[in-house]
């Protein structure tokens, strides 16, 4: 492909226009500097129309409330087996205590995710241990925002208690769960599932337990975990698949829909040695992920506006990058975080505000706190 016709696509982008994922796969392949350089600018430029000169962040949480997993996912290093001597699964008192911590610290959002331990039941049952867990963080702090559990989870504990999706997204969006996590995504393509994570959902499960969820009134985020064994052209097909499920939501008028796209590429350093051995390195490679960051704007922006990267998985340096490539947000203050940091990755796991704030400020741009829904919060 000539780069006229990239400059086309990039022209048609900005009149307005949805590229196409043919169109996307040529963008993705680009590996000349002044061309590459181009696709920054757009993806820059439709940032700034569809979200925006302010950089957005919002003060959270993260919860892991458990380690122990019956599943064996080719890139985690964070799960064990029950018995593990570092296996845990964290008491209310320890929840109510990290939440507390967070509200002290100005939260308005505690994310909550953990293993798929099936030992974690109330009277023989999966569903009412998760609500017992919603309804004590929410009797303490019925302002706090619960972002929590994955469609990965919403499946185990539907499947364990035999009951539907739509039941178990209505009993926890009705004891307070506000959001829910669009993670366990991974690329949304199921060759690659089959080696990154064979006892996961299939990809159409995880897009009809969001668009339920989106039904229900329930919003989610929406998440790739990238540059590991995929091809652009996998890479695209998660993104086309997001699209149209945003599409869809829109269309159809459901009470919710996906906030935000985030990018989440691959850290090896601790994963299992057949997965490293097929990537062959340890860390995300920066100007991979910053393309991509680039591509998903350009294709997902009239649907999705809220783009984000993860300061754990590149680093400060590298998210405050990808605020240059399409990114609107530069995500949340985390307090703690353990999945991506026992894999080995580089960003640490807690943020300061004033440390976002200033990264932000670096690049001339506003910043504002945000709620999980993308509304403002104070100045």
């Amino acid at each position: 492909m000539t780069n006229i016709t990239v400059d086309t696509i990039l022209e048609r982008s900005l009149l307005g226009f949805n590229i196409s994922p043919s169109e996307a796969v040529v963008l993705l392949k680009q590996t000349d500097p002044q061309t590459v350089n181009s696709i920054r600018v757009t993806a820059d430029q439709l940032r700034q129309k569809q979200a925006g000169e302010t950089v957005t962040y919002v003060i959270n949480r993260n919860i892991n409330f458990t380690n122990i997993c019956e599943q064996h996912c080719s890139f985690c290093a964070f799960r064990r087996d029950d018995g593990d001597k570092d296996a845990y699964l964290l008491n209310w008192a320890q929840i109510l205590e990290k939440s507390t911590d967070a509200v002290r610290r100005g939260a308005t959002e505690v994310c909550m995710q953990g293993g798929l331990y099936p030992q974690a039941q109330i009277n023989g049952k999966s569903l009412p241990y998760y609500l017992n867990l919603v309804e004590t963080l929410k009797h303490q702090f019925p302002l706090l925002h619960l972002h929590a559990f994955s469609p990965q989870e919403i499946q185990f504990i539907a499947r364990l208690d035999g009951i539907s999706y739509t039941e178990v997204i209505t009993a926890l969006r009705d004891a307070g769960v506000g959001s829910i996590p669009g993670t366990a995504a991974e690329v949304l393509d199921d060759e690659v599932r089959r080696v990154l994570c064979p006892e996961k959902i299939d990809t159409a499960t995880w897009l009809e337990i969001v668009s339920t969820a989106h039904k229900l009134g329930v919003p989610t985020t929406s998440t790739m975990l990238s540059g590991h064994i995929e091809t652009p052209e996998q890479q695209i097909g998660h993104l086309k698949k997001l699209r149209s499920l945003q599409q869809t939501a829109i269309e159809q008028r459901y009470p919710a829909k996906i906030t935000e796209f985030i990018v989440l590429p691959f850290v090896g350093k601790e994963a299992p040695k057949s997965l490293r051995r097929r990537v062959g390195r340890d860390q995300p490679v920066l100007p991979d992920v910053l393309l991509l960051t680039a591509v998903a704007r350009i294709f997902l922006g009239n649907f999705i506006p809220n783009h984000q990267p993860s300061w754990v998985k590149l680093g400060l340096a590298g998210a405050t990058e990808a605020l240059t490539w399409g990114c609107n947000d530069i995500g949340g203050t985390l307090m703690e975080e353990h999945i991506t940091t026992i894999a080995g990755a580089i960003g640490g796991t807690c943020m300061e505000v004033e440390t976002l704030q200033g990264v932000i400020a670096s690049l001339n741009r506003p910043y504002q706190q945000r709620n999980t829904l993308y509304e403002g919060v104070g100045g």
